[in-house]
């Protein structure tokens, strides 16, 4: 029963997650690069190394958000529920 309840609101907050994974990608972006864009794999005045630089980033970013959007989650759960959503 835990799951089914857990399945909806781990959609909703990993949608959320995602929102701000990406203003957090943005500003970092912004305070490395002193631009507001990351640049676009194929933008032609852009260098490997930033274009690979600006999506390690991004994942890096990405993965810490979820894992601790789920961590969060499944603690949350566990406290409410004293079940640890497997």
């Amino acid at each position: 029963m835990v799951k089914i309840l857990y399945k909806p609101l781990g959609l909703l907050f990993g949608a959320l997650g995602g929102v701000a994974a990406g203003a957090l990608f943005r500003r970092l972006w912004a305070l490395l690069d002193h631009e507001e864009d990351a640049p676009s794999p194929t933008d032609p005045e852009r260098t490997w190394k930033e274009v690979l630089t600006a999506a390690a980033l991004q994942g890096a970013v990405f993965a810490l958000v979820k894992a601790a959007v789920d961590r969060g989650g499944a603690a949350a759960t566990r406290r409410l529920t004293g079940t640890w959503p497997d």
